[in-house]
C-alpha cells in the first residue's frame, strides 16, 4: 500500500498541510504536492477505470506521460474532465472525481468487458454492429455514443480568462533539466536574447532526484547556482510552468503557461498561451522511461520504476512496502538502492539480462538486493492492487519458477528521448541500436528559410542518457556514472503464449495489448500508422508517450522485419492537451469576433440606421424616417443621391498597403491585370483570382510611389486578402522583397457622390478637385476643410464621386463637416441597399452577388481586364482548362421583367426538357436584383447560357406557389452606359 513517509520529500512543505478530496472522500496533502503524489501518499492506488475493458487503473508515470490517473476536477462551472494528475499542482479545496464507471470506482458494471475481452479484440468495432442493420440507430448507435469519451462534458459556461502573449529571441530553450540551464548559460554569456521555458514548477530535471556531481557540486547545488546566474542577466527569461508545446515553420513556438490553475477565482488568467519567435530552440526536453509488456502490467501498484523514485525522493511518498524491481538496464537499480535508503525492503530485482554488470548492479548486490538474472515476470497477481509476481526465465514460455509477494513492482524498459519538438517541424531520427530507441538525426535538422538549423538537441533529448555524457556535451565535468549495456526486451517473457500476450498491455489507457498489435500484422496492417488507427495504439490522451515504442517493436517482430523499417508514427503538437481557453484566449463572448464599427458608427445610430452586417462589420443599410419604410427610405437616398449629393460611409473599404521593391511584381501576380506599370498617381480596377482561376475579389489600385501601391478590396474580403497576401509571401516568394500592412481600420473614408458633389467639396475647400486637377481614376493628396486627406476621383454609382480618406481619428470631423455644408446642397447619407442598385443600375459586379466561388472574369464579360502581355498570375493556368473556355459557360446579362416587377433573388431560369432526375433543366440564375427608383422598374443582373448572343430573348422564371415570371434579355448597364456623368 502506497503510504507518506514521515520524513523527506525535497519538493513539499510539511508546515502548509493542504485538503482536498476524491470522489468525496476527504484527503489531506501538503504545499508542494501533485494530485498524484497527494492520492499516492494517501493511500488511493487505483484512480480510474480503462476505456474499453475497465480494468482498474493506478498511477503508473510521475510526468506528462501519464496515461492512466486522469480525473474530473473541479464542480459546477470550474469542472474540467481528464485532467491528469501527475502534472496538476495540489491546492487547497481541489474536488477531484474518479472517471469512466458507473455506479462506483470499485463496483464497476462495465467491468464485465473485461471478462468478454475475446469479443473485443482489436478493430472489433469494425466488424460488427453491421446485423441486423435496422439495430444500429435503435440499439447500437446509441450505446456507442454512451459508452464514448472519458469524462464529463462540462455544463455550465466557463467563469476564467485566458490570455495569450507574445515573445521573441535568439535561443529559446525548451526544458529546464541540467541541460537546458548549461545550453541557457553558455547562450547567455554569449550575449543572446534567451527565454527557457519548464513544464514543471521546479528546475533541474532528473539529475536532482538521481543525484550526481557537476562542477565540484552536487547536481541541486549546481542547479541552483545556475539559476542564479541566469537570473541576474538581463537577457534570460526563465518561466517555469510552461510547456513548448510545438515547434513550427521559421521557429515559431507555442508555449503553454500554467498561471492560476492553483488559484481559481482570484482574477488572473488560468493559463497563458505564447506565441514566441525564436532564431534557434534548443530542445533539452529530456527522455521518458518506457514500461514492459508483461500479463498484468498494468494492474494497480505497477509503475514506471524512475517514477517510484520521484515519488520517493520528491514528495516522501512509498509507492509500496515491498518493491519489485524488473528491468532490463541499469538505471531501474537507482529506484531500488533509493528504496533501500528509505528503509523500505526490495525483495529482488528481475534483471532480463543473462549478465547485467556495472558499478549500480555491484552496489545492489553488495546491499543485499537478491539479483535475479536472465528472468522475467510471468504474471503480476493481483486485481485492483498488486499482491505479488510469478517469476519465469526470460527466454522461456512462463513458467513459474518462483512467486514473489510484493505490493509494487517498478518497472523499467529503457528509455526513448523525448524528439516531439524536434520532429514538428522535421528533423528527422535514426535509430539507436545500442540503446534500443530513436533519437535525433543532427545531420538532418529541421531546417529554416535560409537553411539553417532551427532546432538543435541537447542531453537526454539528444540520446546522452547519462549525467557525464549529458555535460560532457555541455562542456562541464561530471563525475563518472558508468552504466551497464542494456538488452531490447519487448514482452516477457521472450515466448509468452497467448494467454499472458492477451494480458500484457501497451496503451493502458485504450487497452491495446501486444495480442492486438500482432493481429493486426496478421491481418495485413503492416504500417504504423495504419497499425494505429486500427489498434487505437498511442491515440489515448497521452498520445502513445509509453506505448508506441512497444508497439512498434511488436509490429515489427511480428512483421519479421527491423524496427527502423517499421518508423515512428508522425509527432504532431501540441506536445501534452492544452485548453480550448488558452487557444481562444480573449476571443470569446462578446468578443469572440469583436464588432466593428466605423468611426461615424455613433452618428449613424443616432440617425437611426438600420444596420446590415457585413462581415465582422455593421453598415447602415438605410436611414428610415418617421413612418418611412426600408424600401422608401432606400429609393428616397438613391434619388436624392442620382439628383443631388449622397453621402457613404466605406470606411470598411479593405485598404492594404503593398510596398517594396518587388511590390509591382507581386502585384502583376495577384491581379489578373497588370499593376506594376500603373502610373503615380493614378488608379486601376483590377481582379484577383485564386489558383483555380475563380474570380475571389475586386478593388481599385492606386499607386502611391514608386515603390508603393494601396489595394482596396471588398469591405468583407480585407482580412482574407491580407492573409491571401501574406500566405504567398511567406510560403511561396518568400524571398520577394514586399512589404503589406492591412490599413483598413486606420483610415475613415467617404464617398461624396452626384451631381453636386464637386460644389460640396470646393465649398469645404484646400484642394482643387476640379476635372483638369482630379480626372477620373486619379487620386492627389492635400488638406480639405483643414484636414489631411487622400481624394480619389473613383465611382460604384455612376456619377460623379469622390473618395475621400483621412486618419480614423478625423473620420467623424469630416463626416460632420460634410454633412453640415452639404445641407445647403441638399446632401443626404445613404446606406448599403442604396449603393447595391446604384451599382446594380451602372451593371458593375459584386463580389458574393455575381461570384459565388465558381465564377470566372469570363463569365461576368471582364476579358478586358486580363492582361495578354502578363507570362502569368494567379489563376492564368487554370483559365486555360477545357471547362473554363467551354463556349457553354453561363455568361453575364441584365435582366428585365416584362411586367416591370422585381425577380425573386436567386431564381433558376428554366429550359426545354428534363434531367436524368426528372427535373427541369436550366439554364441560367439571378445574381442580384432589385427595384430601380431610377428607372422605375425592376432590375435584375443574372448568369445565362450563352446569355450576350441572345439579347431581346424573354426567358422564363418559376417562382413560388406556380408562379412564372418572364425577363428579357438587356445589356447589364442600365443607367448612363457612356459614363458622361461619372467622367464630368
Amino acid at each position: 500500500m502506497s503510504t507518506r513517509l514521515p520524513k523527506g520529500g525535497r519538493l513539499i512543505d510539511r508546515s502548509k498541510s493542504l485538503s482536498f478530496t476524491f470522489s468525496g472522500q476527504p484527503l489531506r496533502g501538503f504545499a508542494g504536492d501533485t494530485l498524484a503524489s497527494a492520492l499516492l501518499g494517501a493511500g488511493q492506488t487505483m484512480v480510474g477505470r480503462s476505456f474499453k475493458y475497465h480494468r482498474p487503473r493506478g498511477i503508473v508515470a510521475s510526468g506528462a506521460e501519464e496515461p492512466n490517473a486522469l480525473v474530473g476536477l473541479g464542480r459546477n462551472a470550474r469542472f474540467e474532465p481528464d485532467q491528469r494528475t501527475t502534472t496538476t499542482e495540489l491546492f487547497e479545496g481541489a474536488e477531484t472525481t474518479s472517471q469512466n464507471h458507473w455506479p462506483s470506482l470499485k463496483f464497476d458494471v462495465g467491468a464485465i468487458n473485461d471478462k468478454l475481452y475475446r469479443l473485443f479484440p482489436a478493430g472489433f468495432y469494425y466488424k460488427t454492429f453491421m446485423f441486423p442493420r435496422f439495430a444500429w440507430k435503435h440499439v447500437f448507435e446509441p450505446i456507442v455514443r454512451q459508452s464514448a469519451g472519458l469524462g464529463a462534458v462540462p455544463k455550465e459556461r466557463d467563469p476564467d480568462r485566458y490570455e495569450q502573449a507574445y515573445a521573441y529571441c535568439d535561443v529559446l530553450v525548451a526544458g529546464g533539466g541540467v541541460a537546458g540551464l548549461a545550453a541557457a548559460l553558455k547562450a547567455g554569456r554569449a550575449g543572446k536574447r534567451v527565454i527557457v521555458l519548464e513544464q514543471t514548477p521546479h528546475w533541474g530535471g532528473r539529475a536532482v532526484v538521481d543525484g550526481g556531481q557537476i562542477d565540484g557540486l552536487d547536481a541541486e547545488a549546481w542547479v541552483k547556482d545556475a539559476l542564479q546566474k541566469l537570473e541576474s542577466m538581463e537577457n534570460v527569461t526563465l518561466r517555469n510552468r510552461t510547456m513548448a508545446a510545438g515547434l513550427h515553420d521559421h521557429g515559431y513556438v507555442i508555449g503553454y503557461q500554467s498561471v492560476g490553475d492553483t488559484t481559481p477565482g482570484d482574477g488572473r488568467p488560468r493559463h497563458r498561451l505564447w506565441r514566441i519567435r525564436a532564431g534557434l530552440t534548443i530542445t533539452a526536453t529530456g527522455a521518458i522511461e518506457r514500461p514492459l509488456s508483461f500479463a498484468g502490467n498494468d494492474i494497480p501498484g505497477v509503475m514506471l520504476a524512475s517514477a517510484v523514485r520521484d515519488y520517493l525522493v520528491n514528495w516522501a511518498v512509498s509507492c509500496g512496502d515491498r518493491t519489485v524491481v524488473v528491468t532490463n538496464n541499469d538505471d531501474a537499480y537507482r529506484t531500488a538502492l533509493a528504496l533501500l535508503d528509505a528503509g523500505l525492503a526490495v525483495p529482488a530485482i528481475i534483471d532480463a539480462r543473462d549478465m547485467p554488470a556495472g558499478p549500480l548492479v555491484d552496489e545492489a548486490r553488495r546491499r543485499g538486493i537478491k539479483v535475479m538474472e536472465g528472468h522475467g515476470i510471468t504474471r503480476v497477481l493481483g486485481k485492483t492492487n498488486v499482491t505479488g509476481v510469478e517469476i519465469c526465465r526470460q527466454a522461456g514460455e512462463g513458467s513459474v519458477v518462483k512467486q514473489i509477494d510484493c505490493d509494487c513492482v517498478a518497472m523499467s524498459g529503457g528509455w526513448s528521448p523525448v524528439v516531439h519538438l524536434w520532429s514538428h517541424c522535421g528533423g528527422k531520427l535514426t535509430w539507436d541500436e545500442a540503446h534500443a530507441m530513436f533519437r535525433p538525426d543532427t545531420t538532418r535538422p529541421p531546417t529554416g528559410a535560409d537553411g539553417g538549423p532551427i532546432a538543435q538537441p541537447v542531453g537526454a533529448a539528444n540520446g546522452h542518457l547519462r549525467l557525464s555524457e549529458i555535460m560532457d556535451e555541455a562542456g562541464i565535468g561530471a563525475a563518472s556514472d558508468e552504466e551497464g549495456p542494456m538488452a531490447p526486451v519487448w514482452l516477457m517473457p521472450a515466448g509468452a503464449p497467448d494467454a499472458l500476450r492477451f494480458k500484457a498491455f501497451l496503451d493502458y489507457q485504450n487497452d491495446v495489448k501486444v495480442s492486438d498489435v500482432q493481429l493486426a500484422a496478421r491481418e495485413g496492417y503492416e504500417s504504423v500508422e495504419h497499425t494505429k488507427r486500427y489498434t487505437t495504439l498511442g491515440m489515448a490522451t497521452d498520445q502513445g508517450k509509453l506505448s508506441n515504442i512497444n508497439g512498434l517493436a511488436i509490429l515489427s517482430d511480428a512483421l519479421g522485419r527491423p524496427i527502423p523499417a517499421t518508423g515512428t508514427t508522425t509527432f504532431r503538437p501540441p506536445y501534452t492537451p492544452i485548453s480550448f481557453g488558452a487557444v481562444t484566449g480573449e476571443a470569446r463572448g462578446e468578443i469572440f469576433q469583436p464588432l466593428r464599427r466605423t468611426p461615424m458608427h455613433e452618428w449613424h445610430e443616432a440617425r437611426g440606421a438600420h444596420w446590415e452586417p457585413v462581415g465582422l462589420w455593421r453598415r447602415p443599410y438605410c436611414y428610415p424616417r418617421s413612418g418611412e419604410s426600408h424600401r422608401d427610405a432606400v429609393n428616397r437616398e438613391i434619388t436624392n443621391t442620382r439628383t443631388n449629393v449622397g453621402l457613404l460611409d466605406a470606411s470598411t473599404l479593405g485598404k492594404i498597403v503593398v510596398k517594396g521593391p518587388d511590390a509591382g511584381k507581386f502585384l502583376d501576380m495577384l491581379y489578373t491585370n497588370m499593376m506594376s506599370n500603373l502610373a503615380v498617381g493614378k488608379c486601376r480596377y483590377g481582379l484577383m483570382c485564386n489558383e483555380n482561376g475563380f474570380l475571389m475579389d475586386d478593388g481599385v489600385v492606386v499607386r502611391l510611389s514608386e515603390d508603393s501601391w494601396l489595394c482596396h478590396t471588398t469591405s468583407g474580403g480585407a482580412d482574407r486578402i491580407h492573409a491571401w497576401m501574406e500566405d504567398w509571401l511567406q510560403c511561396e516568394w518568400w524571398d520577394w522583397k514586399v512589404y503589406t500592412a492591412n490599413l483598413t481600420e486606420q483610415y475613415a473614408q467617404v464617398a461624396v457622390v452626384g451631381p453636386k458633389a464637386r460644389d460640396l467639396l470646393e465649398k469645404l475647400g484646400g484642394m482643387d478637385v476640379s476635372k483638369e486637377a482630379l480626372p477620373f481614376m486619379q487620386y492627389v493628396e492635400g488638406t480639405l476643410a483643414g484636414i489631411p486627406a487622400r481624394i480619389f476621383r473613383i465611382s460604384f454609382s455612376g456619377e460623379l464621386s469622390y473618395e475621400i480618406a483621412v486618419p480614423a481619428s478625423y473620420g467623424l470631423a469630416l463626416w460632420e463637416a460634410l454633412n453640415s455644408e452639404g445641407a445647403a446642397f441638399g446632401a443626404m447619407p445613404y446606406g448599403t441597399e442604396a449603393l447595391h442598385v446604384m451599382r446594380a443600375e451602372k451593371g458593375f459586379i459584386m463580389i458574393g452577388d455575381e461570384t459565388d466561388g465558381t465564377v470566372i472574369p469570363q463569365d461576368l464579360n471582364l476579358n478586358w481586364a486580363i492582361s495578354k502581355k502578363k507570362e502569368d498570375f494567379l489563376g492564368k493556368r487554370a483559365m486555360e482548362r477545357s471547362h473554363m473556355t467551354d463556349p457553354e459557360r453561363w455568361k453575364l446579362v441584365g435582366l428585365e421583367t416584362v411586367d416591370g416587377s422585381v425577380l425573386p433573388d436567386g431564381v433558376y431560369a428554366v429550359a426545354e426538357g428534363h434531367n436524368a432526375n426528372g427535373q427541369r433543366n436550366v439554364q441560367g440564375r439571378v445574381t442580384s436584383t432589385y427595384y430601380s427608383p431610377t428607372l422605375k422598374r425592376g432590375i435584375a443582373m443574372g448568369l445565362v447560357k450563352h446569355g450576350p448572343e441572345r439579347t431581346g430573348e424573354v426567358i422564363d422564371f418559376p417562382g413560388d406557389n406556380g408562379a412564372v415570371h418572364q425577363a428579357r434579355i438587356v445589356d447589364p448597364c442600365f443607367y448612363d452606359k457612356d459614363g458622361e456623368k461619372q467622367n464630368v
